[in-house]
C-alpha cells in the first residue's frame, strides 16, 4: 500500500500537468461538428420581412433589409405605434412568428458576441420612433451582419421584431416578421 501511493499520486500530477485539448460541441450521433464562422458577406442582396401584429396590437409594417459592405441596412415603414413613441427594432433567434406573442421568435439574436473585437455591436438595430400617427419611418443598420450563406451572422431566416413603448409593455413584442430571402 505504501509503494502504491507514491505511484497514485505521480500519476495524479501527470495528468493534471498534462495539456488539456478542447471539448467538441455536443453533435447528434452521425453528424459532422459544423464549425461557427463569421462571414464578411453573404449570399444575398437583399430579405425581406413582412411584420404582423403581435400580443394585441395594431403594429404593422414591412422592412427591406439591404447587404452593405460589413453591415445590413433596414429600411421601411412600420405603422400602428403609439404615438411619438420610441419603439425597439431586434433581430430574433428563430424566424417563427407563430405565437399570438411572438414568443415563437425565441430569444435576442446576437451572433456576433464572440466577435466584438471588430466592433460590431450584435442584431440590434436599435430605436425607431413613431410620428403623430404612429407610423416610424426605418432606417438603421445592423453592423457585422449578412444576408444569406448560413454564417454565424446570418441574419435571413430569423425573425424581426418590433418591441412596445407604452410604460406597461415598453418590451412587449408587438410586431414580428420572418426576415425572407427576396427571389
Amino acid at each position: 500500500m505504501r509503494l502504491l501511493l507514491p505511484l497514485v499520486l505521480a500519476l495524479l500530477t501527470a495528468c493534471a500537468a498534462a495539456p488539456r485539448t478542447p471539448q467538441q460541441p455536443a453533435r447528434a450521433q452521425g453528424q459532422p461538428v459544423q464549425p461557427v464562422e463569421f462571414a464578411e458577406s453573404g449570399t444575398a442582396d437583399e430579405a425581406v420581412a413582412v411584420l404582423a401584429s403581435a400580443s394585441g396590437s395594431l403594429v404593422s409594417g414591412k422592412a427591406t433589409l439591404r447587404a452593405e459592405p460589413g453591415a445590413v441596412r433596414v429600411s421601411g415603414e412600420i405603422g400602428g405605434l403609439v404615438p411619438h413613441g420610441a419603439h425597439g427594432l431586434q433581430v430574433h433567434e428563430k424566424g417563427d412568428c407563430s405565437a399570438a406573442d411572438a414568443s415563437s421568435a425565441g430569444p435576442f439574436f446576437n451572433p456576433l458576441e464572440g466577435f466584438q473585437q471588430r466592433g460590431a455591436v450584435g442584431a440590434n438595430p436599435g430605436r425607431i420612433f413613431a410620428d403623430a400617427d404612429g407610423v416610424a419611418q426605418v432606417d438603421l443598420v445592423i453592423p457585422g451582419a449578412v444576408l444569406g450563406g448560413g454564417s454565424a451572422n446570418d441574419i435571413a431566416g430569423r425573425a424581426l421584431l418590433v418591441l412596445g413603448a407604452t410604460p406597461n409593455a415598453f418590451s412587449a413584442r408587438v410586431a414580428c416578421g420572418e426576415i425572407r430571402i427576396a427571389p
